[in-house]
């Protein structure tokens, strides 16, 4: 008789991160509800993912029970006072989450980043000049990367003295949205975040004394009655808009890319069919996550598809394996049609109250620099294997390199 072992979900396998959607296939696989050995709990089915987002359960680390997941975390993070105690919107559950995003919305409006569309055009456009001229080029650095983070830095009214930094250490901050494994990567991001918001607290009172009209400026005198952000919620909710404003859009516009030149009968219907450009975008969303998982700790028993999962539990919500679930999307689930029909209903930018604030300026940017991109270049073509970044959660290639 052979012995069978029970399925245990490994997203620190080898090649996970260069393509993790066959695990997350066995995952769905094995049952809507993953328990860990190590005490934490996966979602994987579209259904069960948006009904966990949409739950109202907590994204506060605080409320973890004490278990093996909370053993392991004080085992490598010691006292975790500063990363639980996190002030932006991601780590606050309501009340203080809905006061917090009510503000920054105020000075985050649909009309405000409808009215982006031309100098993310031209931003656009000198880009893929460049790339012209160059003909062989790593898509990343010359298009993926520059172009999220010029838009987030000039809506915020970054002084340009200040990027290079600020950009080398939003690279390390990022990894804080990882499951972080080792202590020594943990101290790094903290010094990191804890030099990255001392230089976000000058660049802030540079403004009061000298507004301007951008984002911060805005943000500074975001008022509901009587109440703004203090200092300090402040320098939260900037670098939270100009990491999470930038680093996903990169992995969209990359992860889209790589998308439509290993479907090449698609990138030929981007390109004469240019109407399809919006839905296209939502297809890429789906088809390949920027963001590939979310959390929520329990603050009461869940029951899902039969499962119980206990109080103070820490749930993931698998984004990307709920976006190629069959069971929502068809027999085709792993296949990109970027006319598919209710591409929008994928949960790449969360759910519920968490849903991202960035989803449009995502989703202008990904929809011009792609479609921009196929348009100008109709010899686009790889010039090479992709590089990946090696991350689980914000998953992308570090390099891609393309000749156009």
């Amino acid at each position: 008789m052979t012995e069978t072992t029970a399925y245990v979900f490994d997203p620190f396998a080898p090649g996970f991160t260069d393509d993790p959607y066959p695990e997350y296939t066995r995952l769905r696989e094995a049952g809507p509800v993953h328990q860990h050995p190590l005490g934490f709990s996966v979602v994987s089915t579209y259904d069960e993912v948006n009904d966990l987002l949409r739950s109202g359960h907590s994204v506060e680390e605080r409320h973890v029970a004490p278990g093996p997941m909370q053993a392991i975390a004080e085992e490598v993070y010691g006292d975790r006072d500063e990363r639980m105690d996190g002030l932006s919107m991601l780590d606050k559950d309501p009340p203080d989450h809905t006061r917090l995003r009510k503000l920054v919305s105020k000075a985050f409006t649909p009309k405000s980043i409808a009215a982006l569309e031309p100098e993310v055009e031209r931003l656009v456009d000198e880009a893929l000049d460049r790339m012209a001229e160059e003909g062989e080029v790593d898509l990343v650095e010359a298009l993926a990367y520059p172009l999220p983070f010029t838009v987030i830095t000039r809506m915020l009214g970054m002084p340009e003295a200040d990027h290079a930094r600020m950009r080398e250490l939003a690279g390390i901050v990022v990894r804080s949205l990882e499951p972080v494994v080792d202590a020594d990567a943990f101290r790094e991001i903290l010094a990191a975040d804890e030099e990255l918001s001392a230089i976000a607290a000058e660049i802030i009172e540079r403004k009061r004394r000298d507004p301007g009209d951008d984002l911060l400026t805005a943000l500074i005198r975001a008022e509901d009655d009587g109440d703004v952000l203090d200092d300090d919620e402040l320098v939260a909710q900037v670098l939270l808009l100009y990491i999470a404003g930038h680093e996903t859009t990169v992995n969209l516009i990359a992860n889209g890319t790589l998308a439509l030149l290993r479907n090449p009968d698609q990138l030929s219907l981007l390109r004469h069919q240019p109407d399809v450009a919006g839905n296209a975008v939502e297809e890429l969303l789906r088809y390949d996550s920027p963001v590939q998982m979310s959390r929520r700790i329990t603050l009461e028993p869940y029951s899902t598809t039969g499962t119980e999962i206990p109080a103070g539990a820490f749930v993931i919500a698998s984004l990307a394996a709920a976006n190629r679930d069959p069971g929502r999307w068809g027999p085709d689930a792993d296949e990109l049609r970027l006319d598919r029909e209710e591409a929008r209903a994928h949960v790449s930018f969360g759910a519920g109250v968490h849903h991202c604030l960035g989803a449009a300026l995502a989703r202008l940017e990904g929809r011009v620099a792609i479609q921009r991109l196929v348009a100008r270049f109709p010899d686009l073509r790889l010039d090479g294997d992709p590089v990946w970044n090696g991350r689980i959660n914000l998953r992308g290639p570090q390099h891609l390199p393309v000749a156009v």
